[in-house]
């Protein structure tokens, strides 16, 4: 058995307070435990404590590791992310700049077409390393779960690409992945006007191709205006869940698309972006996790993507009236070469704090325990707990748990540990 002390931990983080996730009042409230140890057994955190009480007797071979006096808290947990992709889209960056919105760009043949484009030309091989190195960078800063989409193929050959690229990824990567199907990301050139043949073509060939290869453990709609409608939305999520494909959502981004509506009527596991949500999105989700909870299901997650807000000048999710409903919130960084290119989830949970106005103990259980659970994963990630995962994060040493989304460009991170193994950041 392989064991792990972290000792001399100045503050251990995100211990865990026995939900599944945190909602409302509760997000406020990060558990903590001043000077502290940690002890990992294999890959699981086995015990912790306060050094006041003395640190446990070592069995032969345990490895120590001097967090001194670092704060140790769970890795990030990123519930949606496009890190499969073929290369970068600086060009339409250069376009927004000069005033061409995101539906725009899309219009005119570019956004999620253009990458459609280029990842078609690119082998599986070739993809595979170029994700590789986007993985490698979320793990130096800080994320240990990660949800990888499709959605750039467009055709039945190209997601498939896509999907077993994520799992060669979930094979060989130290972090725990887990795959999302988004066909319905966008109509594919071969069916431009023609989005109801583009639909039968995901319900008829390409989720059952999916299924029968296990490529994937969700199905997604990009359900929003110039998208996908709400009634195409359902017929493919009824059509995914035959095969045992939970949904997630592309939810009223660019306007009230009706996505959280068809959320929580199909019991989706998260409806994400929200940057478009009005009131009555919210009542619905307060309606569904009160009728999740009587009939023994999981809740719909809203999710914000405070990223995407901030690379394209929208509006940001409304965060404290999420919250102030008791409702969960969950944050993530939508990591994808148009709208977001970045996956740094430290800053993600800065953005939260600055420009949603969460308190950092929110936005710390945000971007873990509630991203946990946006991933169905919480009961084994996302916090501080015996018998978890053993993915974490030690940082230099720092005041207070709030430096963390204060120093928001700050390079804090010291250590990662995924899977109870010391993970080299170079």
């Amino acid at each position: 058995m392989n064991r792990l002390l972290i000792t001399n931990i100045g503050t251990l983080a995100g211990i865990d307070q026995g939900l599944p996730c945190l909602q409302g009042p509760q997000m406020a409230r990060l558990e903590v435990l001043p000077d502290a140890w940690l002890l990992i057994a294999d890959e699981k955190i086995s015990a912790w404590g306060s050094l006041a009480d003395g640190t446990p007797d070592l069995e032969p071979g345990t490895e120590v590791y001097d967090a001194q006096g670092g704060t140790v808290l769970p890795s990030f947990c990123d519930s949606h992310t496009h890190i499969v992709y073929a290369g970068s889209r600086e060009g339409e960056f250069v376009d927004k700049i000069q005033g061409l919105s995101y539906a725009e760009i899309a219009r005119r043949g570019g956004g999620i077409l253009n990458s459609a484009d280029r990842l078609h030309h690119m082998s599986e091989d070739e993809l595979y390393q170029q994700a590789m190195q986007r993985i490698r960078e979320i793990i130096r800063k800080g994320t240990g779960a990660v949800e990888i989409k499709s959605g750039y193929g467009l055709n039945t050959d190209d997601e498939l690409k896509m999907l077993r690229v994520i799992r060669r990824i979930r094979q060989t990567a130290p972090l725990c992945v887990r795959s999302t199907f988004l066909g319905a990301h966008a109509v594919g050139r071969a069916y431009q006007g023609r989005q109801a043949d583009y639909v039968d073509l995901i319900i008829h060939e390409m989720i059952p191709e999916v299924a029968r290869q296990q490529l994937a453990d969700f199905i997604d709609v990009f359900c929003d205006d110039g998208f996908f409608t709400p009634q195409e939305t359902a017929r493919i999520l009824a059509a995914g869940a035959k095969y045992g494909l939970r949904g997630k959502i592309h939810g009223q981004e660019l306007a009230d698309s009706g996505g959280v509506e068809v959320a929580t009527h199909y019991q989706a596991l998260s409806v994400d972006h929200l940057e478009s949500m009005t009131d009555r999105d919210i009542q619905l989700l307060v309606s569904n996790g009160e009728h999740a909870a009587a009939n023994g299901y999981h809740r719909t997650i809203p999710t914000a993507l405070p990223g995407t807000s901030f690379f394209l000048n929208m509006p940001f999710a409304p965060a404290r009236k999420i919250i102030s409903a008791g409702l969960p919130l969950a944050i993530a960084s939508d990591y994808n070469p148009g709208s977001t290119p970045s996956g740094d989830m430290k800053f993600v949970v800065s953005l939260a704090c600055i420009k949603m106005r969460l308190l950092p103990a929110e936005a710390i259980n945000a971007a873990t325990i509630n991203t946990a659970a946006a991933m169905g994963i919480s009961r084994d990630y996302g916090s501080i707990a015996q018998g978890k995962v053993a993915n974490l994060i030690i940082t230099d040493p720092i005041p207070s748990i709030d430096f963390l989304p204060y120093a928001y460009t700050s390079p804090v991170i010291r250590q990662v540990i995924l899977k109870g193994q010391l993970i080299d950041r170079e």
